[in-house]
């Protein structure tokens, strides 16, 4: 299985070298070359891992560090030309996984990046547990919820509705089907506690209940989960 990696670097040419120096090692790297292109890459799409330079035009990498672990596990390694020890443990604290001075030799940090890799366990076993959409992170296996790294209080039975609602992204889901999934659980045919469900939901996943972006009703068939949202 191929690792999907972000870079964020504002050295387009060392970006460039390492994505075709990795591509035949199973590695397929997305370059950034700034934080904000960065942080809204990491808000549409999913990546085992992230390169993160401490040197960037708009913003250092410190702070994106800070900003990337207030809601998500991705791995971590950073890359800086200064190499003093504060600086290190500066991004250790923040959260990275390892830390890489430039120069480097290209296959130390394939080392680096497959020890954090390993680490972490299987991508598909990682993936299989986290949903992301934007500000809003799923962890399955935590079985909480958090937007903008803060974390939303939510029932059981409706911690298992959004998922539900969230695993079929993009996709109209009938009351009946939601009901189905949810097993355990009898309503009858016109029971209106699963509406209430969800917009208790709402109430703690929107930023305006009243005028939901992620979970839309579609009159006549049910709900659906909006597959992109704004980082």
């Amino acid at each position: 299985m191929v690792d999907r990696v972000l870079i964020i670097e504002d050295d387009q040419g060392l970006s460039a070298m390492l994505s075709e120096y990795l591509a035949p090692l199973g590695l397929r790297l997305t370059a950034c070359a700034t934080a904000a292109d960065g942080l809204r890459m990491l808000g549409k799409e999913r990546f085992d891992a992230l390169i993160l330079d401490v040197m960037l035009p708009d913003l250092d990498g410190f702070e994106v560090c800070r900003r990337v672990r207030a809601g998500s596990d991705v791995p971590i390694l950073m890359l800086t030309a200064r190499g003093d020890e504060m600086d290190r443990i500066v991004g250790l604290e923040l959260g990275a996984d390892d830390y890489l001075p430039k120069p480097f030799n290209p296959r130390e940090l394939l080392a680096r990046l497959r020890a954090i890799l390993r680490r972490r366990g299987p991508a598909a076993a990682r993936r299989e547990q986290l949903l992301r959409f934007g500000r809003l992170t799923i962890d399955r296996s935590a079985r909480s919820v958090r937007v903008d790294g803060e974390e939303r209080s939510l029932t059981s039975y409706q911690f298992d509705l959004l998922c539900a609602l969230a695993e079929n992204a993009g996709r109209v889901m009938s009351r009946e089907a939601l009901m189905d999934k949810l097993r355990g659980e009898s309503f009858e045919a016109f029971d209106r506690s699963l509406d209430v469900h969800v917009s208790r939901i709402r109430a703690a996943v929107e930023d305006d209940p009243k005028h939901p972006r992620r979970i839309i009703t579609v009159r006549g068939a049910g709900y659906v989960f909006a597959k992109q949202q704004d980082a």
